[in-house]
């Protein structure tokens, strides 16, 4: 099954899409549980072509665990060493955005960089949970763009993952009995139709199961939540020169089986903020 959220004629809704079209299910989309109930809603309303509607970010609230340095070849690519325990952060809702919407190069730095990812959205709750039944919590998966200001990211890594509408998730969440195998997919990053990054999902420090039972320890996850499991090697900072994001870039971010999630990069409006605030 593949669920997400949709506006049609004004009104957020959530639907399964099938066969390009989108069959609305009861409720306005607008809950952070709506993973627990949606899937099991019956159809409200009249199936829409996909083309009539604009997709929304499939998560509209609901927190966002991020992962570093959890893939071997970009560890060796940073000169890092293995990390004994996840390398996590939190993202800010404000700082992600839906399919098609724009990315912004802010107008702080120049330094946008690309991370693709696979992330699984939580559709039951759970503290303490052991590996072992951590797929159990697990609703569905879907693309992620964990977008990265590196400059900003050497103050601290919160300050470089949680500007504005630098990061995107969608365009939908593939439910686990549909998804491909977490641990054997192929995840491809395109910039401008251009492969950068491109690795198999079996290729993590640590897998999915290990990340939720490690973020579970600190904190209950709740449906909704997303986590992001980290970003293959090929990223810009790393390159001779590097290869930033600018206005006019596209960025795609492939899942095997899952889909793909393009964004537009357009500079920072001017008018983004309060003057002397």
């Amino acid at each position: 099954m593949r669920i997400g959220r949709f506006l049609f004629k004004g009104e957020e809704r959530v639907g399964i899409l099938k066969e390009r079209h989108v069959i609305p299910l009861a409720g306005d989309g607008a809950c952070a549980d709506w993973a627990l109930g949606a899937a099991g809603s019956a159809p409200h309303g009249e199936p829409a072509p996909l083309r009539s509607v604009r997709l929304l970010a499939p998560i509209r609230r609901g927190r966002v665990f991020c992962v570093g340095f959890n893939y071997r070849a970009h560890v060796a690519e940073t000169a890092q060493d293995l990390p004994s325990d996840p390398v996590s952060f939190l993202r800010t809702t404000a700082s992600i955005v839906g399919p098609n919407e724009s990315l912004w190069r802010p107008r702080a730095s120049t330094c946008f960089d690309f991370e693709g990812e696979l992330a699984a959205v939580i559709g039951r709750a759970g503290r303490h949970i052991p590996a072992s039944q951590a797929l159990e919590h697990v609703f569905g998966f879907t693309c992620f763009m964990d977008g990265s200001i590196r400059d900003f990211q050497k103050h601290a890594v919160s300050a470089g993952k949680t500007f504005e509408r630098t990061g995107a998730i969608g365009p939908w969440i593939v439910s686990r009995d549909e998804a491909p195998d977490w641990d054997a997919t192929l995840l491809t990053t395109r910039l401008n139709g251009e492969i950068v990054q491109q690795s198999s999902t079996g290729l993590m420090v640590f897998g999915l199961p290990e990340l939720i039972a490690y973020f579970s320890q600190i904190t209950t996850l709740l449906p909704g939540d997303v986590i992001a499991t980290g970003t293959p090697s090929g990223v810009g900072s790393r390159r001779s020169p590097p290869l930033w994001m600018k206005a006019g870039d596209r960025i795609e971010v492939t899942v095997e089986r899952i889909g793909v999630l393009a964004n537009d990069v357009v500079q920072e409006p001017d008018d983004t903020g309060c003057a002397g605030a």
